[in-house]
């Protein structure tokens, strides 16, 4: 990084520690925001509608959401409160009265959190995550290889949640990262030199990642959120099958690492004009014969009813985004979730997982009853085919994805309830969005096939050929094959004898193959493939490759 990089970077940290909220605490010591010292006159109880059972009122947090003025996280008397701000314990959301207090049943394994409003921040710890929860475990979780969260001790007497006033426009970008999954900390420094150096000084509001934030090494969570917190902007994220603790012997304690470092992990938030939910589809299934534990792809009960509440509160005309591991079309229970988003005109989902990146259109064969189809993106992975394959010249391998796109993230500008998504190539500039694939060498009559891959291309983008000073373009047709660029890859890391890395992951179909057999008559000589891609937005991305036109023999 260069001096200029550098102290650019430290005044947009500092920047961003005021305006995300000024409430970070600059060592090493975790930050607990949320349970604020209240200066102010204790609040009296919110008065409650319908009956409810003894037990549940024993065991009633209560707290106020407040302006925190001095952003200090610590309620001053002059500090209002906050109405009409949810509030949630993971199976209900109350709302703030008229001056920002709430109640809500807890038992001994409870996480309350805020849902951050509209031009609002949230207090960050050092390692710039959101903290806009509070962890009641009196006890602490049960013992596991990776520890969990501490005893809470009693329910604090007030539970309070600062928020900071925050201009949030209705146009932002987000970055977003599909399985980063370091095995060590060899693979997180991977990551520092791959995708987050170049991500500094991004304009991005925040960022998220979508599950596998590391590979079954829990161990390694404040090392991957040090160098993720680099980049200088809040970051939410996401769990995954390889975030969970798999030693856990029920459902219910399969994420008590998880929490201890980031909190639920199901929650929702505001930012600008978009709602975001962050789901939990990491269903850890322990079977009553005593076979092996396993995950599969499952929201449940709650979490379902929490998003049913969740979206009763968020207007029609906003955009709703999903956000999740495992992909929407393999969640056991999507159809109660598909009952939900269905009536909105406004909602996108996006995942991780598969380690390959698409465009799925959501339609009624997969039990969908909207009025049209939904759209699923299953995000490129920061990993790409799990940090395997060739060094390059940096000393990171290459771990081209098994669909022949290169590893990297999305960048996702919202504008009112429109969005636009773009691929990032890690380490490559920003217009490298296709790869075209033909022999160095064609006869002139042969009509070889020349496939290009547009990494972020989708059923309905068209892609376009043409050849030398031809001002004529031939449409080239989309087909759902093995990329042939990563299978000739891939059959020369097997070759491999000596390996420095994992062996790169089989080929798969890719969603976002074209292909076109040229024309008999070309004109013999050095040439010049131009292709150009046009997405549904209509936004055009060309690329080029050179190639050698041989005369008849």
């Amino acid at each position: 990084m260069s001096c200029r990089c550098a102290e650019s970077f430290r005044k947009r940290i500092a920047s961003r520690l005021v305006l995300a909220v000024g409430l970070v605490a600059l060592t090493t010591a975790p930050v607990d925001p949320v349970v604020a010292q209240v200066e102010a006159p204790a609040a009296p109880p919110v008065e409650q509608t319908g009956t409810e059972s003894t037990e549940a009122a024993e065991t009633l947090a209560r707290g106020v959401v407040y302006l925190d003025l001095d952003q200090d996280a610590v309620r001053d008397a002059d500090e209002p409160g906050v109405a009409g701000v949810g509030v949630s314990n993971g199976r209900q959301i109350v709302e703030t009265d008229e001056q920002g207090r709430y109640e809500i049943p807890v038992d001994d394994d409870t996480i309350i959190w805020v849902i951050k409003p509209r031009d609002h921040a949230v207090p960050l710890d050092q390692r710039l995550r959101p903290q806009f929860y509070y962890v009641h475990k009196p006890n602490g979780s049960p013992p596991s290889r990776f520890p969990g969260v501490a005893p809470t001790g009693p329910l604090p007497e007030s539970i309070d949640f600062p928020l900071v006033r925050a201009d949030e426009p209705e146009t932002f970008r987000a970055l977003l990262f599909g399985d980063p999954q370091p095995r060590d900390q060899t693979e997180i420094d991977f990551i520092a030199h791959d995708v987050v150096e170049e991500l500094v000084g991004t304009d991005a509001s925040f960022g998220v990642t979508l599950g596998d934030i590391l590979f079954d090494d829990l161990s390694l969570f404040d090392s991957q959120a040090d160098t993720i917190a680099l980049i200088g902007i809040p970051w939410y994220d996401i769990i995954g099958n390889h975030d969970i603790n798999r030693d856990a012997t029920t459902r219910r304690h399969a994420n008590e690492t998880f929490e201890a470092h980031y909190g639920p992990s199901y929650y929702s938030f505001d930012h600008g004009p978009v709602h975001f939910i962050a789901l939990d589809d990491i269903d850890w299934i322990v079977p009553e014969d005593g076979s092996a534990p396993n995950y599969r792809a499952g929201l449940g009960a709650e979490q379902i009813e929490y998003v049913r509440q969740d979206l009763e509160r968020v207007p029609d005309d906003r955009l709703v985004v999903l956000l999740m591991h495992i992909p929407l079309t393999q969640i056991v229970d999507r159809q109660e979730l598909f009952r939900l988003i269905e009536p909105r005109k406004f909602c996108l989902s996006i995942s991780g997982h598969t380690h390959h990146h698409e465009h799925r259109y959501v339609t009624e064969a997969d039990g969908w009853r909207g009025a049209e189809p939904h759209h699923h993106v299953i995000n490129v992975t920061v990993s790409g085919s799990w940090w395997s394959g060739v060094m390059d010249d940096r000393g990171i391998p290459h771990t081209t994805m098994a669909d022949g796109a290169p590893n990297g993230y999305t960048i996702i500008e919202f504008d009112g309830t429109e969005y636009r998504l773009d691929y990032k190539a890690a380490g490559r500039p920003a217009d490298y969005q296709m790869r075209i694939t033909v022999a160095e060498q064609v006869g002139a009559d042969e009509q070889a096939t020349v496939w290009t891959n547009v990494f972020n291309g989708s059923e309905r983008t068209t892609v376009e050929l043409r050849i030398g000073d031809s001002r004529d373009w031939w449409p080239m047709t989309r087909s759902i094959e093995i990329d042939p660029a990563y299978a000739a890859l891939y059959e020369k890391d097997r070759a491999l004898t000596v390996r420095e890395r994992p062996a790169l992951a089989a080929p798969k179909p890719s969603p976002h193959l074209w292909k076109l057999a040229l024309p008999a008559g070309l004109k013999p000589g050095t040439q010049l493939i131009h292709v150009r891609a046009t997405d549904e937005q209509g936004r055009v991305f060309e690329a080029c490759r050179v190639v050698r036109i041989a005369a008849p023999e």
